[in-house]
């Protein structure tokens, strides 16, 4: 389940659904002496647009319609031209993949020419046995990335922010909890709660 979370400066507000979070930081806009409302997508660090000018039902509105055109933008689903011709079998439904260029050397397309099922295939299975080998390393990566979205938008200010920085990119748990420990605890504990996978053992180096 996709939450959301809201701050009024180094106060956390709300924490939950779109809608809840939404009308929560709209009031707190309305009473806020700063005007420093934002709001957050847990899943991804990235800031959600709001326009407190309107009523609470026209804020939502227009909310959920940005959400509606950001989604209609993401590439549509194709079938792959290079994909094998063959008919599949019953209980094998065909499955659509996103068309995109990829470019090789004329070395990399004769070996991927040459492996069962041809080039498309042999993409798709590299693909998921790198995923398969690197998935705490790629959690960890975008931990730093969910992360330092949030802390660049709302700890810039604060102390020790570069030396944090510069801890959740090195995964260096320990550091990244001595500059952070002077901020707001809201702001702390949820920049933290973003960078948990990054700062695991297992996290990228």
């Amino acid at each position: 389940m996709v939450t959301w979370s809201a701050f009024d400066g180094g106060r956390k507000v709300a924490s939950g659904s779109l809608d809840t979070v939404a009308r929560a930081a709209r009031t707190a806009f309305l009473r806020s002496t700063t005007s420093r409302v934002l709001v957050f997508d847990d899943t991804t660090g990235e800031q959600v647009d709001l326009d407190f000018g309107g009523t609470a039902a026209e804020m939502l509105r227009g909310l959920h319609a940005r959400l509606r055109m950001r989604l209609e933008g993401e590439p549509s689903v194709a079938v792959d031209a290079a994909a094998p011709a063959t008919p599949r079998g019953p209980g094998r439904p065909r499955l659509g993949v996103v068309a995109r260029e990829v470019t090789l050397l004329p070395r990399h397309w004769q070996w991927l020419n040459g492996q069962p099922g041809g080039a498309s295939v042999a993409l798709r299975r590299l693909v998921d046995e790198a995923r398969r080998a690197n998935v705490g390393r790629d959690r960890g990566r975008r931990s730093q990335e969910i992360a330092y979205r949030f802390m660049a938008a709302l700890a810039g200010d604060l102390p020790g922010f570069e030396e944090a920085i510069r801890a959740l990119f090195a995964s260096d748990a320990d550091r990244f909890a001595t500059h952070t420990a002077a901020w707001p605890r809201d702001v702390r504990d949820y920049a933290r709660q973003l960078a948990a996978d990054a700062l695991e053992p297992e996290g990228p180096p």
